[in-house]
């Protein structure tokens, strides 16, 4: 059994790794990385969270997203405006809406070839048993 887990964690990681190596290779012709994209996308889908919300949205340390962010803003890519309290907000500007889109665009076609050999009834049940695994009951 120990070896069967072993092989099933193993085949995730490693789909995870070619997919992720395969999205920053192709992000690149739009000018940015995974893990820019990736925080745009964050900060796209929740306009004002602070660094805490979007660093466990991104699995990255607060410090290490807050690294990202401000070079995020030093390419004009994102705003940060304060908040209530001493809370920071992130919001895209038009130049990060655009590189969101567009990257958007690229892994939509670098997904579909990931997953090329599984059918939708095998992507749904895919996603299904890994939802379930991440505790998504209705995700």
């Amino acid at each position: 059994m120990h070896g069967d887990l072993q092989a099933l964690g193993r085949a995730v990681k490693q789909a995870q790794y070619r997919q992720h190596r395969a999205l920053d290779g192709a992000l690149a012709a739009v000018g940015t990385t995974l893990a820019q994209w990736d925080a745009l996308r964050a900060i796209g889908r929740s306009p004002g969270a602070s660094a805490r919300e979007l660093a466990a949205t991104t699995f990255q340390t607060e410090q290490a997203f807050g690294t990202l962010a401000t070079r995020l803003t030093t390419q004009g890519l994102i705003e940060r405006r304060p908040g209530r309290g001493r809370r920071i907000e992130h919001h895209l500007t038009p130049a990060g809406e655009q590189v969101l889109t567009r990257g958007g665009k690229v892994a939509d076609e670098v997904l579909a070839g990931c997953f090329a050999t599984l059918s939708d009834a095998d992507r749904e049940a895919l996603l299904g048993l890994l939802q379930r695994l991440n505790g998504e009951e209705d995700a």
